[in-house]
């Protein structure tokens, strides 16, 4: 059994932002409740989407959900030029790759779930994707 209280991982390694390295510098932070060294399948975040803020990704190697407890933002699916807006109680899937753009009206507090697992060393690159990292890799 592992217990974890997001106060605890304030300031630790799972306490992350965008940062320098990362295309999306300054528009998000999330702390890691869960990751691919934790051996349990799948990554486990508690993220904060900056207000006022706009970031493209695209998770070409792993699938996300994102369920959003707070906040208000709107996703737009590039493939489609659809555009949802997102509010407490949504819950949208990239499962197949999809670049898409986050417009955040009021800071979006979401859980995020990535399968496989993320390190907590990934850094978004040029097109918004992560790299496929594992516990084994160098960065």
């Amino acid at each position: 059994m592992q217990v974890t209280k997001l106060e605890d991982l304030i300031g630790t390694d799972r306490d992350v932002e965008g940062n320098d390295r990362d295309k999306a510098k300054g528009t998000w932070r999330s702390r890691r409740l869960l990751l691919a060294k934790d051996r349990v399948g799948f990554s486990m975040h508690d993220t904060v989407l900056k207000a006022g803020t706009s970031t493209t990704m695209q998770y070409s190697n792993h699938t996300e959900a994102v369920y959003v407890i707070e906040g208000k933002a709107k996703l737009t699916d590039h493939e489609t030029g659809d555009v949802h807006t997102l509010a407490p109680g949504t819950l949208y899937l990239l499962n197949g790759g999809e670049k898409h753009t986050l417009d955040i009206e009021d800071d979006l507090r979401c859980v995020c779930v990535f399968n496989p697992p993320v390190t907590g060393r990934e850094v978004h690159d040029e097109n918004g994707v992560y790299p496929l990292l594992t516990e084994d890799d160098d960065v």
